[in-house]
């Protein structure tokens, strides 16, 4: 008998790890997808951006500077779960002619990069990046997330290594697991998710200031996420949402004068 009871223990045992381990296979797939392909020099002159803190073969991402010589601050962008650094442009062009020297932070395993993937390794990045970012220009420092890199943002403001004066959070969420569980039954959404980017938890003691802008017609992470999160913040704070758009096509619904705006609050 306590040899089958040793068999049927292991045999758990056994069961328990493949399911945890399909589990990390199961929320990799659902949650990221890199692109892989590191940008060229060329390409990324084409758009007036460099590769930013080179290291042997890895970077830390890419930078567009503006032309005077006093930028008003440094504005670091988490992109969305999505693609590379490369494909967020638009960030460095709008902010650049508003003088903000731009970053665009690239995640380990993604645009090239070596690395794996996951909750823990983007933050743990993020804040080398923020540190490096300190270091070299000083302050202000500004994060800006886009979807998933607003997750990573709030991580990092709300315990930062380095003085963070505002953040930008491009269709948050208020959790992960919020977001999955409107989606799909709470308790697969519990089981599957070893990433929660708790954002309500990680910035309740953020004392710079936050403005949030949701989309309306989000049907990946709702708008209800954002107004959500926006509610939980105890600091200053600012939401705009933004009329008619999705979760992916909100850019086209914005403009240089909405991005003026977003940044003369988180600024002050």
């Amino acid at each position: 008998m306590k040899g089958a009871r040793k068999t049927a223990a292991l045999a758990v045992t056994l069961f328990v790890a493949m399911v945890f381990a399909g589990c990390d296979v199961l929320q990799d797939h659902f949650l990221y997808f890199p692109d892989h392909v590191r940008p060229s020099a060329g390409s990324l002159a084409a758009k007036k951006l460099a590769f930013w803190m080179v290291s042997g073969d890895d970077y830390r991402g890419l930078v567009g500077e503006p032309e005077t010589e006093a930028p008003a601050g440094t504005v670091i962008v988490f992109h969305g779960n999505a693609g590379k650094a490369s494909d967020r442009g638009f960030y460095a062009k709008m902010l650049v002619a508003m003088n903000y020297r731009v970053i665009l932070a690239e995640y380990p395993g993604y645009g090239g990069r070596p690395g794996s993937r996951g909750e823990e390794q983007f933050v743990k990045d993020a804040r080398l990046t923020v540190e490096a970012v300190f270091a070299k220009y000083g302050g202000p420092i500004y994060l800006l997330g886009e979807s998933l890199g607003c997750g990573v943002v709030a991580k990092v403001a709300g315990r930062s290594p380095v003085p963070v004066e505002g953040i930008v959070l491009f269709t948050p969420w208020d959790s992960l697991l919020s977001v999955a569980a409107s989606h799909a039954p709470a308790f697969i959404a519990r089981l599957v998710l070893k990433d929660r980017y708790d954002s309500v938890a990680n910035l309740a003691s953020f004392s710079g200031r936050t403005a949030i802008i949701g989309a309306e017609r989000d049907d990946i992470i709702p708008v209800g996420h954002a107004e959500a999160l926006y509610a939980s913040i105890p600091g200053r704070k600012h939401m705009w949402t933004i009329k008619g758009a999705g979760h992916n096509d909100w850019p086209m619904f914005t403009s240089d004068a909405m991005f003026r705006e977003i940044m003369d609050f988180v600024a002050g």
